[in-house]
């Protein structure tokens, strides 16, 4: 009997009827539960026997295929001496007046594929198809019908598998050929290093089990393959179907693909795709998907499919050099190429917005998929403040300003509502007064809801179309202001609304202060989540900020590396902000004494830019002619390079790097050997004090958290710990560490220590 391939009406719909051009317009689109309700709605007006939402599925032959077909029906109606009638909802932002009725095909093929699934079902020789589309500003409906035979749809659904079968049998096969070759594959390397099985046994059993697991493994332990390595044996047991590995340094990602591709030489049999941000695999000078600037854009759809077969036939790792290949030699965007693959592959590399971020997810992962794949989260400490960034949200007054001014007398809606937010903003500039700053009670309403009509005003302008130069700021305001909507209706006491006066400028910001719970929910029906790091400590302050569930796993393993391979020392001077100016000619004294004892090179942190320069010139003061390289706030991939590509073992005169601490060189450079004599970390890591991080630690001193702890102290110190491991990388690594705050003889920070650098 064949084997049967199981896929949804929507998936089948959507790859039969991928055709056109990425389209360049701007296409306003509800939101899913503006879209659930609109269905709810229409729903209620069914009759008591009519059915909603309901499951269907049916299996058919297509050639050498079995495929069982499964899907949800918006509605199947049973009017009074009439034929039974399936009905697709769909609601729009668009007016309905526009809509022609053979302007979405596969809109009809979706209602297509219910009908005839009914009709088989209950032995129906004719039905109605019914197409329906709801305007969600005004409520109003636009019916399409027709009668079909169940004849004539069943030739419209296989003519539909006929197209996917392909795919489909590509498909078959290589997961027949994964599933084998992840059951026999052995670990890739010679023999594991110190903690790996049991690192590896850890995820092994939280994905097996379903759970979450906090894992810390220092430097060295093989983080990458021991995450990547059991959750592959976890396909090949049948507990998974798909893997996410998500990190959002470069080397961590180049560090995944290694991993793969380590198991494919011994004989993995996988896909894996790595998605890089579209802003750099565009291959023209600016982002803009147009069929009339962009020829990759021009026909995208029409080429999709057999570009994605193409490569994923041929190819094994699909990192940027490869998607660019295929999307050259087929003619489609990179960037939307790997996305589509990413939907197919075994195990993807991507950025933590992909999972996590509400306005980037891929969206398109059903919560079936869901169920067999895996979240690998590397250097999962970076994801608090960015899950912040992701759920936070903010408005300035000056873009509503000029957007007045640019409208006057062309666009008088959009001129109306902006000059409505602007007052608002001036308004809340009084409000402030002589301060800088002034907290609000929530979003104020009155800006909630001319947002709304500032949204409808600039939708029907940014539909409308015209010089894209011109609409740039108004697109710009336009995914600011619902950006600001979205957060708004996310908010709780996890949020806080603030007003910000600098100047002119008037800044209203939606600050969320604890990430835990969106987390996960953007994480919610994953089979298990990994989260781990070499400085993911202590454990119950992450397991609080990343959502862990109650009945979590966490495992530690020690150091690879023993204690004699670090010299550490402890200079007790105070490096708080009071004391800064006047221990200065102390610290450039010291920072020559500690990097005269032996040539070589060194990396000296600062908690600030400011205090870095400070220390720069302290040290000169004291060593004038001095080989030194200072990180500057920006720089270049380039820059970067060079800065690093300084550090040599075997140099004649000592080279010193100032850098900052939880910047560019503190976290995923890796300089072996004698590139890197020693570190000294100045102060404690704490971040500068100022409003958010206060705010942040009222909310924890609320909620019966150390305020201080969460706020300062644990960012602070994975800092520390980040910038120290850049010292020893390997078993073969000596170096001296240098930590200078007279805090570091307190209990709290001892304890916050790895136990190698306990003094």
């Amino acid at each position: 009997m064949l084997p049967i391939i199981r896929i949804s009406v929507r998936a089948l719909v959507e790859y039969a009827f991928r055709r056109g051009s990425l389209e360049s317009g701007f296409h306003a689109a509800p939101t899913f539960s503006e879209g659930t309700l609109a269905h709810q709605k229409l729903q209620k007006t069914y009759q008591e026997s009519d059915l909603k939402e309901a499951p269907l599925q049916h299996e058919f032959e297509c050639g050498d295929l079995r495929f069982r077909l499964e899907g949800r029906c918006d509605g199947i109606r049973f009017p009074e001496n009439e034929l039974v009638t399936i009905e697709e909802i769909k609601s729009t932002l668009q007016n309905i007046n526009h809509i022609e009725e053979h302007a979405h095909p596969e809109h009809w093929a979706q209602a297509q594929c219910y009908a005839y699934m009914y009709a088989a079902k209950e032995g129906l020789l004719k039905l109605c198809v019914q197409l329906t589309y709801v305007q969600l500003d005004t409520d109003e409906q636009i019916h399409f019908r027709k009668e079909q035979t169940t004849e004539e749809l069943e030739g419209l659904v296989l003519g539909m598998l006929q197209i996917y079968a392909p795919y489909a049998r590509w498909t078959a096969k290589h997961e027949q050929e994964r599933n084998e070759s992840a059951r026999s594959l052995s670990f890739p390397y010679p023999a594991y290093r110190e903690g790996q099985r049991k690192l590896a046994g850890a995820v092994y059993t939280a994905i097996a089990e379903g759970k979450d697991l906090f894992a810390r493994a220092p430097t060295g332990t093989g983080k990458t393959i021991s995450t990547l390595f059991p959750a592959v044996k976890s396909i090949g047991q049948g507990h998974l179907q798909r893997i996410f590995y998500i990190t959002a340094k470069t080397i961590t990602r180049t560090a995944a693909e290694h991993a793969m591709r380590a198991m494919a030489d011994a004989g993995l049999q996988a896909k894996t795709v790595t998605l890089t941000a579209k802003e750099k695999v565009c291959f023209k000078e600016e982002v803009r998907c147009s069929k009339e600037y962009c020829e990759y854009a021009d026909g995208f759809y029409d080429r999709l499919n057999d570009a994605m077969l193409d490569m994923l036939e041929h190819e094994a790792s699909m990192g940027r050099e490869v998607i660019e290949r295929y999307a050259r030699k087929h003619r489609v965007c990179p960037f939307e190429l790997s996305i589509e693959a990413a939907y197919a592959a075994d195990a993807v590399i991507c950025d933590y917005n992909y999972v996590f971020d509400p306005r980037v997810s891929l969206k398109r992962l059903l919560q079936e998929q869901r169920k067999h794949t895996a979240l690998l989260v590397d250097e999962a400490h970076n994801l608090v403040d960015r899950a912040r960034d992701m759920f936070s949200a903010e408005l300035v007054k000056s873009g509503f300003l000029h957007l007045q001014r640019e409208s006057r007398g062309k666009r008088r809606e959009l001129a109306q509502a902006a000059k409505a937010l602007n007052k608002i903003f001036i308004e809340l500039r009084k409000e402030v007064g002589e301060r800088t700053h002034s907290l609000l009670d929530g979003p104020p309403q009155s800006l909630l809801e001319q947002l709304e009509f500032f949204a409808e005003a600039a939708e029907q302008t940014l539909v409308a179309g015209g010089e894209e130069e011109g609409l740039t700021l108004l697109k710009d305001v336009y995914f600011a202001a619902q950006s600001f909507l979205r957060i708004a209706k996310l908010a709780d006491e996890r949020f806080v609304t603030y007003a910000e006066v600098e100047r002119s400028e008037v800044r209203v910001k939606l600050l969320c202060l604890d990430p835990s719970q969106l987390l996960r929910h953007m994480s919610n029906g994953y089979r298990a989540k990994v989260f781990f790091s070499a400085t993911l400590s202590p454990f119950g302050f992450y397991k609080d900020v990343l959502g862990a569930g109650e009945d979590g796993y966490t495992f530690a393993i020690p150091s690879p590396f023993s204690k004699d391979q670090w010299e550490v020392s402890i200079a007790a001077l105070s490096t708080r902000y009071r004391d800064r100016e006047s221990s200065m000619a102390r610290l450039g004294s010291l920072l020559r004494e500690r990097i005269s004892r032996r040539i070589g090179c060194y990396l000296v942190f600062f908690p600030s830019f400011d205090y870095l320069q400070a220390g720069v010139a302290a040290y000169e003061a004291e060593m004038p002619d001095a080989d030194i390289l200072v990180q500057a706030p920006t720089m270049s991939e380039e820059e970067r390079e060079r800065f690093l590509d300084t550090f040599q073992a075997g140099r004649a005169r000592t080279l010193v790097g100032f850098a900052v601490l939880g910047g560019i060189f503190s976290e995923g450079i890796n300089l072996q050997g004698d590139r890197l004599t020693g570190v000294i970390i100045v102060g404690v890591g704490l971040p500068q004090i100022g409003l958010e991080r206060d705010l942040m630690k009222n909310y924890y001193n609320r909620t019966g958290r150390d305020g201080f702890d969460y706020a300062y102290v644990f960012p602070g110190m994975n800092k520390v710990l980040q910038a120290g491991g850049r010292l020893i990388r390997s078993e073969q690594d000596r170096g001296s560490l240098v930590l200078v705050d007279d805090r570091y003889l307190q209990t709290k920070y001892i304890r916050l220590l790895p136990e190698e650098w306990r003094v």
